[in-house]
């Protein structure tokens, strides 16, 4: 792993990033709050000029967030730091469902009258069916990953320029992967298959076109931690396997 065509030292093996932490903080709270806080409403959107509305999970409108995160740590940081982040997020996505799973099933206090609201609020909120919760881990998993891989490579081939094209080439093939995990595990044989495909196909390109208008704020977030970390990394001699925290 090396880092190269810029003016920056090479890259200290386990040395100590002043922001790392901070975007890893952040990836993880954007994932969680994503999957706990959005799927328990479905909005709708009005396209005027389009006609007609259109329902999409609450949370479509932040995950993205974490893809963008994904883009900004690979970037800088490398494929091998960035593999720590996305297990990261994965562990706290299990606990967070363990932990949701043994609050929802506590017995109730007879003693509260509140828990007569709460309990099936929790249940209503929390109470994912075991479809969903496996179909949101490993879309997760899987999209982040290729996510992070296609950026790393991409930025060998392109030699590190024309940043645009990794950041919304990688959320093309990982958003996509996401997808195409997600919902048929999630939904198929619930939904038609119609309503699966057209669901899955707008959220796709809802997520895309997120990371486009988002391109702007990529860009100032690269350059800043790139200048503040002195670090440009280049995957040249990265194991990419996903199963592995070495850096």
């Amino acid at each position: 792993m090396t880092t190269q065509d810029t003016d920056l030292p090479s890259p200290v093996r386990g040395r100590h990033y002043r922001y790392f932490d901070l975007l890893m903080a952040a990836f993880v709270a954007v994932l969680l709050c994503s999957n706990l806080i959005g799927p328990a409403k479905v909005g709708v959107l009005n396209l005027p000029f389009v006609g007609g509305d259109i329902n999409f999970g609450a949370g479509n409108l932040f995950f993205p967030l974490s893809y963008i995160f994904g883009d900004v740590l690979t970037e800088v940081y490398g494929y091998a730091r960035t593999r720590k982040v996305i297990w990261a997020g994965f562990a706290a996505m299990l606990f967070a469902t363990v932990m949701a799973w043994v609050i929802i099933h506590l017995p109730v206090s007879p003693s509260e009258p509140f828990n007569a609201v709460l309990q099936p609020a929790l249940e209503t909120v929390f109470g994912s069916t075991w479809r969903i919760v496996c179909a949101s881990m490993v879309a997760f998993w899987a999209g982040d990953f290729v996510n992070s891989f296609v950026m790393a490579k991409m930025k060998l081939l392109t030699r590190g320029r024309w940043l645009w094209t990794r950041t919304i080439g990688s959320t093309i093939v990982g958003q996509g992967m996401d997808s195409l995990i997600f919902y048929p595990i999630a939904f198929l044989g619930i939904w038609s298959t119609s309503t699966v495909l057209a669901v899955m196909l707008f959220n796709w390109i809802f997520k895309v076109g997120i990371e486009v208008l988002m391109t702007p704020f990529t860009y100032a977030l690269v350059g800043t931690l790139k200048r503040a970390e002195q670090e440009d990394f280049y995957d040249t001699d990265t194991d990419f396997t996903p199963f592995s925290l070495k850096d």
